[in-house]
């Protein structure tokens, strides 16, 4: 941890699960100094949150993890799809789809791709890089209190194991602390929503001879109806290791003691449909799905991100891949602020860009339980399935905030996606090539704001360049086209400029995180002074 020239940290942040890390790697990509808390001794030992949608491994590629992540999931690189069974052996057996990708069109539109990784193997590979960009993340240790003035903010700082306290000032606190989050509720923030939908037990256990049983079919998770065995089997190695989650009814005087070994053996069991299948115990762990979204996303120098923030049916996973992108939102605008190339003003723009995205996926995620009838939901499902995943995955956009011409009644996250490089929205991915070297558009995106010109677009070349260094704004200027720095790649895929919306003359200006924040389809006439005004309007300069 290097502190400012005062002996201020930059960042602390409270949380050290998946939001946490991925907070942290974003970070110290960044340069950005930090430190990281977290309560508990380690990280997750549950196989949960295990789907990372296209959107979060793109980050991840960019933070240059994905690979780390892939090998550390490959025992389900096989699987796929959602199976809604009756029992493992019974007549009723449906797909409720049967590949997330298939035909492999989304090669189209992403370099990455889903990835099915538990939550206890995905953590240490975000531990791990973290560290050695940060060097300070202290598992065991939680936040007592804080107070916060216009100056900063003061923490106060205990080990779990000896009893020792540290203060500390920080520029900035970071809360991802979980749906109970302390932070939240010291600071008086109200959540909205329907609140508890429905609870299960989470049960960890092994079983031999289950793979048999399963067979073939390399599914992601079944949902099993029979009343006696109604819960979800997910695979852990599709060997001998499983998960179960059955539905818990705490609401009805239910207590988590009463699902003792022998009511576990006896569930899983009558679910499989082998009374003498040979079940061991290993875990079990409560969880509540619940829709809640936070009213504020900070108060003053403080953020909510991830269950913090907004609390997600499962179904989807949609909530942990929003609590990352959250991260990676917030990442960039606080490394802006404290680089000095950003005037605090950008920071509001997180709350305005962020609780939109959620209050929208977290309805999805509530639609898609009902669905697929999540075992302990009992609701009517809606009319016809949900289509178009793609459009919260990779479609959700920001009509509001850091961006200049979106469109601002539009919303969140759209009915069907459209990679169109509009303003608020991703940037498209293109294969490019320089010096050579294949790469997507998006791996352009990461440190600094992005001016990128069309072919004939010199003028806009120029004129980044000039108002780059007046504003003393990182800003990186490309031309794309035949014979340029950047060149359209060989490989079949849409054109760059078609892509992105703009002509030969014209030019887009993308964020750190890979949103469009301005376009101009041709040139203009005086480039450098509507360059200058675009830059000043998305980074809060005025």
């Amino acid at each position: 941890m290097k502190p400012t020239a005062d002996g201020r940290l930059p960042v602390l942040i409270v949380g050290g699960s998946l939001v946490g890390l991925s907070t942290s790697l974003f970070l110290g990509r960044l340069g950005v100094p930090h430190l990281l808390v977290e309560k508990h001794a380690g990280t997750s030992h549950h196989p949960r949150g295990r789907g990372n949608n296209v959107r979060t491994m793109e980050l991840f590629r960019v933070a240059g993890v994905e690979s780390a992540i892939r090998q550390a999931a490959s025992v389900l690189a096989e699987n796929h799809g959602i199976l809604q069974a009756d029992t493992l052996t019974g007549a009723e057996q449906e797909w409720l789809f049967r590949e997330i990708d298939p035909g492999g069109a989304l090669k189209r539109f992403s370099p990455s791709g889903w990835c099915l990784c538990s939550q206890n193997d995905l953590e240490p590979v975000l531990l791990e890089h973290a560290r050695r960009l940060s060097g300070d993340i202290r598992f065991g240790t939680e936040l007592v209190s804080f107070e916060q003035d216009a100056d900063g903010v003061t923490a106060l700082l205990r080990s779990r194991e000896t009893g020792a306290e540290e203060t500390l000032r920080a520029s900035y606190l970071v809360a991802a602390d979980g749906p109970r989050s302390p932070v939240r509720e010291r600071l008086g923030i109200g959540q909205t929503g329907p609140g508890d939908l429905f609870h299960n037990v989470s049960i960890t256990f092994r079983a031999k001879r289950l793979a048999d049983v399963v067979g073939d079919r390399r599914f992601i998770a079944c949902y099993l109806t029979d009343p006696a065995g109604a819960g979800a089997l997910l695979p852990v190695d599709n060997q001998e290791q499983w998960v179960f989650h059955a539905p818990w009814h705490p609401e009805n005087g239910e207590a988590l003691e009463e699902f003792t070994d022998e009511r576990c053996i006896a569930h899983i069991r009558a679910a499989a449909g082998v009374p003498d299948l040979e079940v061991e115990i290993t875990g079990r762990a409560p969880w509540h799905a619940a829709q809640r979204v936070a009213e504020r996303y900070s108060a003053g120098r403080v953020f909510l991100a991830g269950d913090s923030a907004h609390e997600m049916s499962p179904t989807g996973a949609f909530g942990s891949n929003t609590g990352i992108q959250d991260a990676h939102n917030l990442a960039w605008k606080l490394a802006a602020v404290l680089g000095g190339w950003a005037g605090t003003g950008l920071l509001e723009s997180y709350g305005r860009e962020r609780r939109p995205v959620a209050e929208a996926t977290s309805a999805r995620a509530t639609a898609r339980s009902a669905e697929h009838r999540h075992p302990g939901y009992e609701v009517t499902p809606g009319t016809g399935r949900q289509s178009n995943v793609l459009a919260v995955a990779l479609g959700y956009r920001y009509p509001l905030g850091a961006v200049v011409g979106a469109d601002a009644d539009g919303p969140a996250v759209p009915d069907t996606f459209a990679a169109d490089g509009s303003p608020g929205g991703r940037a498209p991915h293109v294969r490019l090539r320089r010096a050579g070297v294949a790469l997507s558009s998006l791996d352009l995106f990461e440190t600094v704001p992005v001016l990128l010109a069309g072919s004939d677009g010199r003028a806009w070349r120029e004129a980044g360049e000039r108002v780059g260094k007046r504003l003393g704004v990182p800003l990186t200027v490309h031309r794309v086209g035949p014979g340029l720095e950047l060149e359209q790649g060989p490989e079949p895929g849409p054109d760059f400029a078609e892509a992105y919306g703009i002509g030969a003359e014209g030019a887009v200006l993308v964020r750190p995180d890979g949103f469009v924040a301005w376009r101009s389809a041709e040139s203009v006439g005086e480039p450098e002074a509507v360059l200058e005004a675009v830059l000043r309007s998305v980074l809060c300069l005025d």
